[in-house]
């Protein structure tokens, strides 16, 4: 359980994804045989870990929000319960702490799903983490010392977890 002065940030980074297609724009490339293997096994060790999430906000490209239907299956959300918000396509560090900042303070543990390189970006900005790259299908938890997200930038946070699908090979 978080104090009520601590807020808990989920980074997760979308499941690999294909090239296969070039029909297709970048919004709209789907996952490739890789991010298909590695979604269910990160999904998985997540909900091992027995965290309590309240909120899934992704963006909605396709490879983006179907790495956060995966996972919120894991915790019993539905897919029309996740927050899609076409901002955090591409977005900067900056940008995403902005969209994070308006998150409503009744959430204590939000999981956001993204591209790089803002979500990289965004865990050297907020965190003690001195992460070089967030993989594919990667998970980022920061314990923030705020009270309101609209305290994310300029705050900063430590790593409570940190994982990735190759951490077991």
């Amino acid at each position: 359980m978080l104090q009520s002065n601590m807020k808990r940030l989920l980074i997760i980074r979308h499941a690999k994804s294909s090239w296969d297609y070039p029909e297709l724009s970048d919004f709209e490339r789907p996952l490739n045989k890789r991010g298909k293997r590695d979604l269910p096994d990160m999904a998985q060790r997540l909900s091992e870990k027995n965290l309590n999430i309240d909120l899934f906000l992704s963006s909605p490209a396709t490879r983006a929000i179907i790495t956060a239907i995966g996972h919120a299956e894991k915790f019993g959300v539905k897919s029309e319960e996740i927050i899609q918000d076409s901002r955090l396509f591409h977005a900067s560090s900056k940008y995403i702490q902005k969209v994070i900042s308006e998150t409503s303070d009744q959430i204590t543990s939000l999981a956001i799903f993204g591209h790089n390189p803002g979500l990289t970006d965004l865990i050297s900005d907020i965190s003690d983490f001195d992460l070089w790259n967030l993989p594919t299908c990667a998970v980022c938890g920061i314990d923030l010392p705020i009270a309101s997200w609209q305290e994310i930038t300029g705050a900063k946070g430590s790593k409570f977890y940190y994982d990735y699908p190759k951490s077991r090979n």
